[in-house]
């Protein structure tokens, strides 16, 4: 069983070139970076066609990181577009049947080919985020691996579902937390709030420790 982001960083107290990431440094990564304005991935936004304009308006999706794409509720819950853009792997970050929550599950997808698993985080300060770092690295890494695509959302596309592909990002590729948060915010507007931004911190800086008690060793 995982420890929280506070257990983890008790293990690691050695002192880090350039000092500890914080919650700010991270704030002012994401309000530096620009995202780019671009077509929903899989429509081509210059086809004379009722059905993609009408597409268009709907959806609200974008490719992060190859192979990786964040998107909101309804996008996620359209499943010829999930299709059409070859999801094998789906993590809703935002699972339940509460205001703020998408209900869906693995029945709503068990008529495709799409592997599934469910999150049941609110989008508050003071969610514990952290304990499900590792599992959604997990999953979307066995999608990019095996040379599958994973979708990942919550209601909006923001902070969630935004937050657990940064842990990807850090924890599978090594990702410093600033060069992750740059390179999902460059393809897509995301604002984790402060306290998901927080846990990002302290798992950059368990990360950070570990790297170092590795090349030490």
């Amino acid at each position: 069983m995982r420890s929280t982001w506070r257990d983890r960083d008790r293990d690691f107290q050695e002192e880090l070139p350039g000092g500890e990431t914080t919650r700010n440094l991270l704030l002012k990564t994401l309000r530096k970076t620009r995202p780019e304005t671009k077509p929903n991935p899989g429509l081509d936004p210059i086809k004379d066609d009722p059905e993609y304009c009408r597409l268009q308006q709907i959806l609200d999706c974008d490719e992060v990181y190859p192979g990786i794409y964040i998107g909101d509720a309804e996008t996620a819950k359209n499943k010829k577009y999930l299709e059409m853009l070859g999801i094998t792997h789906l993590l809703n970050c935002a699972e339940g049947n509460r205001f703020g929550f998408v209900n869906t599950g693995a029945n709503y997808y068990k008529d495709i080919t799409i592997k599934y698993i469910g999150l049941p985080l609110a989008d508050l300060f003071t969610t514990d985020i952290s304990k499900y770092f590792y599992t959604a690295a997990d999953f979307i890494d066995e999608a990019i691996s095996t040379g599958g695509k994973a979708f990942v959302h919550c209601m909006v596309g923001m902070s969630r579902s935004a937050t657990c592909v940064l842990a990807y990002l850090m924890i599978k590729k090594e990702m410093l937390a600033v060069d992750a948060i740059t390179t999902v915010r460059k393809n897509r507007y995301i604002e984790p709030n402060n306290g998901f931004l927080q846990q990002l911190a302290h798992l950059d800086n368990q990360l950070r420790r570990q790297r170092l008690r590795t090349q030490k060793h």
